[in-house]
């Protein structure tokens, strides 16, 4: 364990600080700055020795957590990294866009703060990188075996990352002109600058994974060629589909999906040229949709100098403290309050968009929203609320249903459940042979730290599958990893 008395001389939970907002509204940077190396392992050195690291329960990696705590408080990096990395392929990732379902499975949080496990595992893996602790792990020999990884995401680099170790010839297909999915284009660079992927990536290069850019499979290429010339496929498309609203005047112009902004005020953040970008610059903004989305788009928003930005959100706003029926070691649905939020605007709660306002040219002026209650299992409007917002900018972040079904899916002929995600067996082979789904596009929109568990354990069905014996590639094991559809 880490020290004895930790937990008992430090009571306190300490996090790096956030930049201030005046100063990190004017650049794209991300907001935390850099936090003491003492300060780090003495909040390390909260970690108990506490006979059952629920820790382990709440990730899906079965992250070592108690153990890089251990080393971290003790000064031991080179160990730590390698603890890490043994169960997690990519902890800058995750130490940076993970919720932590494992700080609210901590066994200290019962009567105290979490240990800021977070904040030790993006501190470990950054120094790693700092002083030239990540190496390419090359394979000794080939296997001869091909894969086609299609989507570049946490999901599919995870799985070719593996996979590639494992001696196998991996490319991944990428239809963005730069590898990384929605670590590139979705995630804005004050939550991870582009440099932080861009370092994995060529790792993963000099190890011999191959990266095909601006290839649309299912398009460009289609399914049938991509199983005639590659022994095995593994699937980690996402799931792109995003939920709409359907209410009178959504054909307004100035209403838009998150993801078809947000990767527009990524690129100009990175100095691309974005013809017809859609801009916030002095406009009333309102995002409909309070998740992590959402809050990018605030952040985004802001930074583009909107006049005002709403975020609205159709549930209550959730409880301060961890609710009755939400015990620990579960995450609880609390209020929290990102980087983003406390940049500016307004959040609210219990409303729902009744019908978009346009200003007679075709183009939004304004959203009529009313406020709900929860009535027998359903959202009744409040009669006397019904009010009107000001908006001439409209984002929707309502998340998304499921992976594309036309096109890729169509010609590979792959099984899809009820709710349009690829229908895969505990290997995570889907209904063809060969055919492997891993992340969002099986499982459903869900948590980076999932999409890296599923390409993991994707890697494992594969490498088994290729190789007609047990797969000596680890594999997340924990009693909550579903396989299965959930």
């Amino acid at each position: 364990m880490a020290d004895p008395q930790g937990f008992l001389t430090t009571r306190e939970r300490e996090l790096p600080a956030r930049r201030p907002v005046p100063i990190r509204l004017k650049d794209w940077k991300e907001v935390y700055e850099e936090q003491e190396p003492h300060e780090l392992q003495r909040q390390a050195g909260r970690c108990m020795d506490c006979g059952i690291p629920f820790c382990h329960n709440g990730c899906p990696l079965g992250n070592l957590i108690p153990e890089w705590n251990d080393l971290a408080w003790k000064g031991r990096w080179r160990d730590a990294i390698e603890r890490l990395h043994a169960t997690n392929n990519f902890p800058e990732f995750t130490g940076r866009l993970c919720p932590a379902p494992c700080e609210t499975a901590c066994v200290l949080g019962i009567n105290q703060p979490a240990v800021t496990i977070k904040q030790v595992e993006v501190s470990i893996i950054d120094q790693a990188f700092a002083w030239g602790g990540v190496l390419p792990q090359a394979p000794e020999r080939l296997s001869g075996k091909t894969v086609a990884v299609v989507g570049s995401g946490p999901a599919g680099l995870a799985a070719a990352q593996q996979l590639t170790r494992a001696g196998h010839t991996v490319a991944v297909f990428e239809r963005a002109d730069k590898a990384g999915g929605l670590l590139r284009y979705g995630i804005p660079e004050f939550k991870m600058e582009k440099a932080v992927l861009d370092r994995r990536i060529a790792q993963m290069e000099a190890e011999g994974t191959r990266f095909r850019t601006g290839i649309a499979v299912g398009e460009d290429l289609t399914g049938e060629a991509l199983r005639a010339r590659y022994d095995a496929v593994v699937l980690a498309i996402g799931a792109t589909v995003p939920r709409d609203l359907s209410v009178p005047g959504r054909e307004l112009h100035g209403i838009h999906q998150a993801m078809d902004y947000l990767p527009q005020g990524n690129r100009a953040a990175l100095g691309q040229a974005v013809p017809g970008q859609i801009l916030a610059t002095g406009k009333d903004v309102v995002v409909i949709g309070g998740g992590d989305t959402g809050a990018d788009c605030i952040g985004t928003a802001l930074r583009q100098g909107a006049r005002s930005v709403t975020s609205l959100e159709i549930l209550p706003q959730p409880p301060q403290e961890r609710p009755a029926g939400q015990p620990w070691p579960t995450y609880p649905m609390i209020f929290r309050v990102a980087s983003a939020h406390e940049e500016g605007g307004e959040r609210v709660y219990a409303v729902s968009t009744v019908e978009f306002v346009g200003d007679g040219e075709g183009a939004v002026r304004g959203l009529k929203v009313t406020d709900v209650a929860l009535t027998n299992g359903r959202f009744e409007p409040v009669p006397g609320t019904e009010r009107e917002l000001p908006a001439q900018l409209v984002l929707l972040a309502m998340g998304f249903l499921g992976p594309q079904g036309s096109g890729l899916l169509e010609q590979l002929g792959v099984d899809l459940d009820e709710r349009s995600n690829i229908v895969r067996d505990r290997a995570y082979m889907s209904s063809v042979p060969g055919v492997f789904v891993a992340g969002d596009a099986g499982r459903g929109q869900s948590l980076i730290v999932w999409a890296i568990a599923e390409g993991r354990s994707a890697a494992h069905g594969v490498d088994t599958w290729l190789t007609g014996a047990p797969s000596q590639l680890p594999r997340p094991i924990n009693p909550t990893d579903r396989p299965v559809t959930v």
